[in-house]
């Protein structure tokens, strides 16, 4: 800076480039981490939803995430929390969510072989697995799925 006040063209380029480098990072990691609430009637205690599942004939659909979890944030913004993925699980599933640092996710994850998130799986009432993803899904991905493991005519 000169003894006037005044700023040089470099310096001023500089103040503009690491502000918009702060506001890029900062709706970055509001993106990355925001996840609004759901409808979805979620089960956390998988033996409990594997009963429920066998009384109602229906498959389950696991979802094991993580507080740290940035795709699995996305996942519950941009799947988890549209209306039409809402109704199709809620009536045709029972949906199980775990958090991969819970113990109580433990036996589940060793069942299945699970290490790390976000996982999404579904089984029957049984627990035997229909199909499975491991990483971000879409919703167009995800909708395949149900659809497929419900015999809904869409083949894998």
């Amino acid at each position: 800076m000169s003894k006037t006040g005044s700023k040089s063209a470099k310096e001023r380029f500089q103040q503009v480039f690491w502000l918009g480098f702060l506001v890029v990072s900062l709706a970055y990691a509001w993106y990355s981490f925001y996840a609004p609430p759901n409808e979805i009637r979620w089960s956390t205690v998988p033996a409990e939803a594997q009963a429920l599942a066998r009384a109602e004939g229906k498959p389950m659909v696991f979802f094991l995430t993580a507080t740290w979890c940035s795709p699995c944030r996305i996942m519950k913004r941009q799947v988890w929390a549209d209306g039409e993925v809402t109704q199709k699980v809620n009536a045709g599933f029972v949906p199980v969510l775990l958090d991969v640092d819970d113990p109580v996710s433990q036996p589940v994850m060793e069942r299945y072989n699970v290490s790390g998130s976000p996982w999404t799986f579904i089984t029957d009432g049984d627990g035997n697995v229909l199909d499975y993803r491991f990483g971000a899904v879409d919703k167009a991905e995800f909708l395949a799925m149900l659809a497929s493991a419900t015999g809904d005519g869409v083949t894998r």
